[in-house]
């Protein structure tokens, strides 16, 4: 299983990308490990997850959003937000 996620990062630029585990990836972002755009633009909490059943279908689905405008993104968060169980 494969999720498609969004970061609100500190700068309130958002952040999308794909993981097999939303928590880790998190935690990543935030240690500076996790990718090259999420270490200028620390990584705050996250606004949305999608599963998704296959990498390529992640892939694409990911693409798609990317494209879409901030507005879009937000109103997708805002509609389904991210959970993730308290550690």
């Amino acid at each position: 299983m494969y999720h498609v996620y969004i970061l609100l990062c500190e700068d309130k630029s958002l952040y999308t990308g794909i993981t097999t585990d939303v928590a880790r990836r998190f935690k990543e972002h935030r240690a500076g490990t996790g990718g090259h755009y999420t270490r200028s633009h620390k990584p705050k909490k996250i606004l949305y997850e999608e599963d998704v059943a296959t990498r390529s279908a992640a892939l694409k689905r990911e693409a798609q959003i990317k494209t879409w405008p901030r507005e879009k993104k937000l109103r997708l968060a805002r509609y389904r937000p991210a959970y993730l169980p308290k550690s």
